[in-house]
This record gives C-alpha cells, structure tokens and sequence, in this order.
C-alpha cells in the first residue's frame, strides 16, 4: 500500500491523465445509461408501472399488440376463471384541446380489475405532461372519431407509452372510437405457473414491451454504446498499466531481488487502480446525480443511485481485469536480466 501510494506521489501527473480519462468514459457511460433508462420510461412506463404478470395476445396477431383481438367469450371465460385478470387495449391517437390544438396520446382502456385510474363514459385522465401544454382538470377535450365530448378529471404521473402521453378512457368510448368490440390484450397479474389458452399467446411483462414499435430496437443501440464504453475503460487501464510496467521493468527486478514478492507487485497495482477508479467514479456518480435533478423536463433522463453504483462496480470489475491482464508480465520478470537492463 505504501509503495502504491508513493508512485502516484511520485508520478502525480501520469495518475492525473488516468484518472480524467476513467472519469470522462464513465461519465459519458452513466449519461447515456441515463438517457437509455429515460427513454425506456418514455417508451413503457405504462407497462413498467404494472404488476408482474402475464399478457395474452391473439396468436394471429403475430406478436403485434395493436393487430390482436381478443375473442369476447374466451375474454368473458378467463375473467371468470381468475379474478385478478383485466382485459386491455391500447391504440395511438389524438385530442383536441379547447383551441382546437392537435395532442397527440395513447388511448388506454380496460375491463374489470383496476389496474389504471378509473373512469366513466365522457371522462378521460390524461398523463401529468399534457399540463405542459396548458391542459388542466375540467377542460373538455375532443376526437374526431368519437361523437361525445371527453371531460378532463385528473392526471397521472409518468404514464408514456411509444414516447406518448396516455390518456384512460372507458371502453364504450373506445370503442366507438376504433370501431371495435373485441379488447387487444388479456392480462393476468402473478407469478404462479403460466396458463395456456387455446389461440392465445403468452407474453411475460419483460417480452410484452418487445412487441412495443421501435423500443427493442431503441434499447439494443443505447445498451450496446454503453458496454462498449464500458469495454474501452477496460482496454484503457491495460494499455497504461502496459507502458508503465514495460518502463519500471528494472524497479521490479530490483525490488525481486531484494525479496519483495510477485504477488506484493500485482497488490501495488491493483490498489493504484482501485485509487485511481473509486476517485473518478465517485466524481462521475455525483456529477450525474445532480444533473439527473437538474436535467430539463423534456429530457428523458432517468438514473438511480443503485444503478449508477452497479455501473460503477462493473468499471471496477473491468479495471482490475485490464490491470491483471497487463500486469502478467510481471511473473516473467527475472530479477539479474532486469537490473542490467536498467529502469527505462
């Protein structure tokens, strides 16, 4: 620990480039990682928000949620079958506002079990964002495809779905205004053994959101630039620890042939770069903090203090492996040829 601790006194600024490098990649990783997480909520808090469970989509609807339609007798016999089971639809559209702007929501609709806020024929709860656009509790908002006026009586906090408010509406409404009687979706919250139904396929919460428009793809992208990032930092701390035990190679040799063990070596190492990693990842952690409090409200940003911690014990982990790796050349150090190479 002393002879760790007295290298980065002694090379103070190689320590400093180190440590800026790890805290930039791990910043920008925990920004995106943020940014990743804020639009998977914009994308599926809806479903996110719901109970773990299970969905049951029309098998022809070939793992389409908005081509699936439930047959009204089967829907009828599970509902009586479990009683905790809720038949949904969800369909992308629009309201208009009392000076006739166009706002564009998901209109959500269920039978039996409350899962979402309850409300009557003419009545529609909206998601808390729509207030940024001046609507508020008691505005009367319209559709073109429905023939009754939809009075506004509340709002719920963060409820998007496909990057859209929601907006709850009764079934009869909606189905008046999609020309349809059949619901999209049953749903059966537990997590007991799956039910099979005839002509029904079975989607966990986690497979639902895949059959979402665009988010698996969305996910996959922003997920894959942060472990690639994360492979980066991994790769950085091999190739500084490379340079710098190729140039201590006559330091190694002395202080082997004094009596100091391998193993005392790769501990030295392994503690400049737990310094080195838990001072930059602190300063990253904290600054994405404060930013995810101070980020615009348009911004889907969204980062938890567990997740930023997981991340960075991912960066440690990675870090000792890029260190170990580089450092194996240490083992093969022989004490005599290194002292007559001397210390580059």
């Amino acid at each position: 620990m002393k002879m760790a601790w007295k290298e980065i006194q002694k090379n103070k600024a190689r320590f400093i480039i180190l440590g800026s490098i790890v805290f930039l990649v791990s910043f920008l990783t925990l920004i995106i990682s943020g940014l990743s997480n804020g639009l998977s909520q914009d994308n599926a808090a809806l479903i996110k928000d719901l109970p773990e469970g299970t969905f049951y989509l029309d098998e022809e609807a070939d793992e389409t949620y908005n081509l699936s339609k439930i047959d009204e007798e089967l829907e009828s016999d599970i509902i009586a079958s479990y009683e905790d089971a809720s038949a949904l639809s969800i369909q992308m559209g629009f309201v208009n506002d009392d000076d006739d702007k166009q706002l564009s929501v998901a209109f959500v609709t269920e039978k039996e079990k409350q899962l979402f806020p309850k409300v009557k024929e003419g009545e529609v709860v909206l998601d808390e964002s729509l207030q940024d656009n001046g609507v508020e509790v008691g505005d009367i908002v319209t559709n073109n495809q429905l023939s009754e006026e939809l009075e506004v009586i509340g709002f719920v906090e963060q409820q998007k779905f496909s990057h859209a408010p929601v907006a709850f509406i009764h079934p009869r409404n909606y189905q008046e205004m999609y020309r349809v009687m059949e619901m999209q979706m049953v749903f059966i919250p537990g997590t007991d053994e799956v039910a099979s139904f005839s002509g029904l396929e079975a989607f966990s919460n986690k497979d639902f959101l895949n059959t979402i428009p665009s988010y698996n793809a969305e996910q996959l992208s922003l997920n894959m630039i942060v472990w690639f990032l994360v492979v980066i930092s991994g790769m950085l701390f091999g190739i500084f620890f490379y340079m710098m035990n190729v140039q201590k190679i006559g330091l190694y040799g002395i202080l082997k042939a004094i009596g100091v063990k391998t193993s005392e070596l790769f501990k030295m190492m392994w503690t400049q770069m737990i310094v080195i990693t838990v001072i930059a990842l602190g300063l990253s952690i904290g600054l994405t903090q404060i930013f995810s409090v101070i980020a615009p409200d348009g911004m889907p940003f969204h980062l938890t203090l567990a997740t930023s911690v997981q991340l960075g014990l991912v960066f440690v982990v990675i870090g000792f492996i890029g260190a170990t790796l580089s450092g194996l050349q240490i083992r093969k150090i022989q004490p005599l040829q290194a002292i007559q190479q001397g210390e580059v």
